[in-house]
């Protein structure tokens, strides 16, 4: 099976990347920016046309789109989210070889949700900030383009390689400079918010089953369990050994548009911007009896395992 990956430097992209040519009966060709990838393409300035003719030199059966922007302006994030994929859309209608597409969403497409509720895919989606309505935007361009496709909602993704900037990683590298500066005490906001965590190693092998299914439309990719941010620091901060206290300050969240996909845990002072938009509030948590039932997949690696992930990680730069 022959496959184009767009996006495989990106943090999602990087893992199906390693998924997929784990498995022999896949022919992988990486499409993107940068000077890792197989050939250098920019979904969000490239032409439709010359997509065109690559798709139809190269003849892949499957597309991934993992490429994207999670921060930038609203105009930033349209054209690296919505216009990029525009262009995606229009290059494999145009194509000969009637590739399947497989796309990466996000859960920030919902927005605010019910406390204790689950989010199924029929929702109304109400994203709460412009990389959310990006997003959503793209998704409907793969949902009305004709083509065989499949949209993965992926929920909060984790694990190793965490960027530094998102919840986990910056709560892992605040622990690391207590620990490097022997501080007794470490003040931490935000820690209310509850989301979805799933290790990236399991949206990996979601991706790679929505490569050999038949499935279409929208797929949660999720556990099904909402976690406390709090609960996730605590449980970090045993991991890494760290010996001292945690501080939770009350602070409000903000607005939504300052916020990561999970609120911030940030140490104080001084507060920063999450690392791209959410507007997602205080829960979220998937409904994800259809990525079981039509992918045949579930989340195998639970939240302890991405957490030593995370920590090994940071510990390497103590």
């Amino acid at each position: 099976m022959r496959v184009l990956l767009l996006g495989a430097s990106g943090y999602v992209g990087r893992f199906v990347a390693e998924r997929l040519l784990a498995d022999p009966a896949v022919h992988l060709t990486a499409l993107g920016r940068g000077d890792e990838a197989d050939v250098r393409f920019d979904l969000a300035t490239g032409s439709p046309g010359a997509l065109t003719r690559f798709l139809d030199a190269v003849h892949p059966g499957v597309v991934i789109n993992c490429a994207g922007a999670i921060r930038g302006t609203a105009s930033e994030l349209t054209r690296q989210n919505t216009v990029a994929t525009a262009t995606l859309c229009e290059a494999v209608r145009r194509s000969s070889c009637r590739s399947r597409l497989v796309h990466i969403g996000c859960a920030a497409e919902y927005g605010p949700s019910q406390p204790g509720s689950s989010i199924a895919e029929d929702a109304l989606a109400r994203p709460g900030g412009p990389y959310g309505v990006s997003k959503l935007a793209a998704t409907e361009l793969v949902l009305g383009s004709g083509l065989d496709a499949i949209v993965l909602r992926v929920f909060s993704p984790t694990g190793p390689g965490t960027p530094a900037g998102s919840p986990l990683g910056r709560l892992a590298d605040s622990l690391r400079r207590a620990m490097q500066h022997g501080d007794s005490e470490l003040k931490l906001t935000g820690l209310g918010v509850q989301r979805d965590f799933v290790d990236v190693r399991d949206v990996a092998r979601a991706v790679h089953a929505a490569t050999l299914s038949a499935a279409q439309g929208v797929v949660n990719i999720g556990t099904g369990h909402a976690v406390r941010l709090r609960e996730a620091a605590t449980a970090l901060a045993r991991i890494s050994g760290y010996g001292g206290a945690l501080h939770e300050l009350d602070a409000p969240l903000g607005p939504p548009a300052q916020r990561g996909p999970e609120s911030a845990a940030l140490p104080v002072p001084p507060p920063q911007p999450g690392p791209y938009p959410d507007g997602c509030g205080a829960w979220q948590q998937a409904d994800v009896r259809t990525a079981r039932d039509r992918l045949g997949w579930r989340a195998r690696i639970g939240l302890e395992e991405s957490l030593a992930d995370i920590w090994m990680e940071a510990a390497c730069r103590l």
